[in-house]
């Protein structure tokens, strides 16, 4: 089994990425997906979140995302404690469905913020989906309705851009079209068929 690690910053593409590689075959275990599945109703973590935070980050039942953000946005030490409830049991999530995957498997982990938790030594390759600043300001604010300031501190949240490319075996630049992106993956998913697992 081939473990890939897959990150980029927010607004970068890492799904646009993660899903043509799941058309040319890869497993893909995504930390974004798994970590609402892990504060679903009912579930251990979402106590801990309510227990940590009060009443008013849940609603109808469930985590209120948009009440969330506004507090781990705006105290770093608010995010660390999410983060201590969140990342283990995403890891514990994304292990069984890692064990899940056939043998010969390219498993590929979507992880935004791999470099921040030091899980880059985790995987045989870390790929990262990376853009300039300016590109990936307004892709957020089309994407998400952000003002400029709201997408500059969700961005200065996580690893800087240096960090990022830093920590990458494999670059994929997403400042140009799908068809580009397309055919950076294609090279991608060519070169991952040949690569050796670590283990």
């Amino acid at each position: 089994m081939l473990n890939i690690g897959l990150t980029g910053g927010i607004g970068s593409g890492k799904s646009t990425v993660s899903a043509l590689l799941a058309e040319r075959g890869a497993v893909i275990i995504d930390a974004d997906l798994l970590a609402r599945e892990v504060v679903a109703p009912g579930t251990a973590a979402l106590a801990a979140i309510e227990a940590r935070f009060g009443p008013d980050v849940i609603s109808d039942g469930g985590l209120d995302r948009a009440a969330m953000g506004r507090i781990v946005f705006a105290d770093p030490a608010a995010r660390r404690d999410l983060e201590a409830i969140i990342h283990p049991a995403v890891r514990a999530r994304a292990a069984e469905l890692e064990a899940s995957a056939g043998s010969d498997a390219i498993v590929v982990q979507v992880i935004p913020l791999l470099v921040e938790t030091g899980q880059q030594d985790s995987f045989d390759l870390v790929v990262v989906v990376d853009l300039d600043p300016e590109t990936q300001i307004g892709r957020l604010r089309e994407r998400n309705g952000y003002s400029r300031i709201d997408a500059e501190s969700r961005i200065a949240a996580q690893a800087s851009r240096d960090e990022r490319l830093a920590a990458a075996d494999i670059v994929i630049d997403n400042t140009g079209s799908r068809a580009e992106l397309g055919a950076q993956v294609d090279r991608l998913w060519t070169r991952l068929r040949t690569v050796t697992p670590r283990g």
